[in-house]
């Protein structure tokens, strides 16, 4: 009898085996792409760019790509991964077919991407209907949040530069539509900038929040069930009269710098007017109060704005500002939402701190850095990067129940996608048979029944 050597068991390596699929917990994605209609939005909205006698849709293309990066990679190559497993994702274009595409659609530039997110925004609407109550809309309003990301860059890439951080790369500033706390959130907007731009610029916000609109079923494009949220770079006089403009009449929750007229209106604030801060229970937050602003401080602003401030102890190791009052933390925002406690304006809009999150799934689905080295190149691959976080967010909103519903793709693709299985043809069909000793492999043909249940698209 021989000894085991170490703490794991040896086994013999042989490869050769078609039988097997790696990866195949992708399937997930593929049936969301299947019941949604992206495929053929997709294809339909790039058919322009499909030249005659060519083997491989532009639309398919383009989905791969966005399925590789749902599944982890981070570059064009990585599509390689699904054409290894052509019976789960079918016939997958060569890598130079691939760059060429990404070539044709960077070289007429806004065409293709508003024919990209033309096809998104249709298909969104649909998905919204088929997800019901799990919907980010259930609730009669959509939240959309609007921050920066640092992309940092390795290389002399186009319209790199400098950062505010003192690192080099560039600063996208990116839209988020809020699920709320059953849920996670999805992109509707990605406006690739220079690393030098300014976090403040109002002109940038206002474009993001165009794309983003755009976005939305035509309801929620205009009206106060549509909210704007922001952190303090949002907060300036062109951005917030822009979103109050008469016609457009949409709500906002944006950051405010702490300038000298607010620090001295806060401190003109008696005992009595400081309201206790809450938390998403409905609990006090222990050491924070809220109250609400007026006077000169809302001059020059538009009619209806109101501005809140919150004081707070800050927690152990952080530092005090110059602007900061008494020991305590002071942060301030504005909004033109009348008929609410300002508590509940307070705890609404700082739970504009999921956006951080949908961020780091960003980072971790493509954006970590921008693979290409022309500007117009990186913003078709932002727009695929945008796709891939779709699938991400819609999957789970359509087929997900639970705590699975609020899984990060990190964990998504380490516990479903990268499932392996065996796939096996019978009556001239293929069936993916998952080990039964994998954990979570009820996750997955439970999330693969709710989206087989669903209509087929058209």
């Amino acid at each position: 009898m021989k000894k085991r050597i170490g703490s794991y068991p040896r086994v013999r390596i042989e490869g050769g085996s078609q039988s097997v699929v790696s990866q195949a917990g992708g399937v997930l994605l593929v049936e969301t792409i299947r019941k949604t209609g992206l495929d053929t939005a997709i294809s339909a909205a790039l058919a322009p760019w499909r030249k005659a006698r060519t083997v491989h849709d532009p639309g398919k293309i383009l989905l791969d790509v966005a399925l590789a990066v749902a599944l982890g990679g981070d570059c064009l190559a990585d599509v390689g991964m699904l054409r290894a497993e052509p019976a789960l994702f079918g016939p997958v274009a060569s890598d130079p077919t691939v760059s060429r595409l990404i070539d044709a659609l960077a070289a007429v530039g806004p065409k293709a991407l508003t024919a990209i997110r033309s096809a998104r925004a249709e298909v969104r609407e649909r998905v919204w209907k088929l997800a019901g109550a799990s919907s980010p809309d259930a609730a009669g309003q959509v939240i959309v949040d609007l921050d920066g990301v640092l992309v940092l860059a390795h290389s002399e890439k186009q319209d790199a530069a400098a950062t505010w951080k003192k690192t080099y790369g560039h600063h996208p500033l990116m839209g988020f539509v809020d699920h709320g706390s059953g849920g996670t959130g999805e992109p509707v907007a990605a406006l690739l900038r220079p690393g030098n731009a300014g976090s403040n610029t109002a002109a940038d916000h206002i474009t993001a929040t165009g794309l983003a609109l755009a976005q939305l079923p035509k309801r929620y494009r205009r009206g106060r069930n549509t909210l704007i949220r922001t952190d303090s770079g949002g907060g300036t006089h062109e951005f917030v009269a822009w979103l109050a403009k008469r016609g457009r009449w949409l709500s906002y929750s944006v950051g405010m710098t702490i300038t000298d007229a607010i620090h001295q209106a806060v401190l003109k604030v008696p005992a009595s007017a400081w309201t206790p801060a809450v938390e998403p229970g409905g609990e006090i937050r222990d050491g924070a109060w809220t109250a609400e602003l007026d006077g000169d401080v809302l001059k020059g602003w538009p009619r209806g704005m109101r501005l809140i401030v919150r004081k707070e102890r800050p927690h152990p190791g952080a530092q005090l500002r110059f602007t900061d009052a008494d020991g305590l933390r002071l942060t301030c925002f504005a909004t033109n939402t009348t008929g609410t406690a300002i508590a509940e304006l307070e705890l609404r809009h700082r739970r504009r701190a999921r956006a951080e999150d949908r961020i780091r799934a960003a980072r971790a689905t493509g954006l970590r850095n921008l693979p290409l080295h022309e500007t117009a190149q990186n913003q078709v691959w932002l727009e695929i990067v945008q796709l891939a976080l779709d699938l991400l967010a819609w999957m789970p909103m359509l087929a997900l129940t639970g705590k699975p519903r609020l899984w990060e793709p990190r964990r998504l693709r380490l516990r479903l996608f990268s499932a392996a299985a065996q796939i096996i043809t019978t009556a001239r069909r293929r069936h993916l048979r998952f080990g039964r000793h994998w954990p979570w492999t009820d996750v997955i043909t439970s999330a693969i029944q709710q989206l087989e249940a669903l209509p087929n698209p058209g």
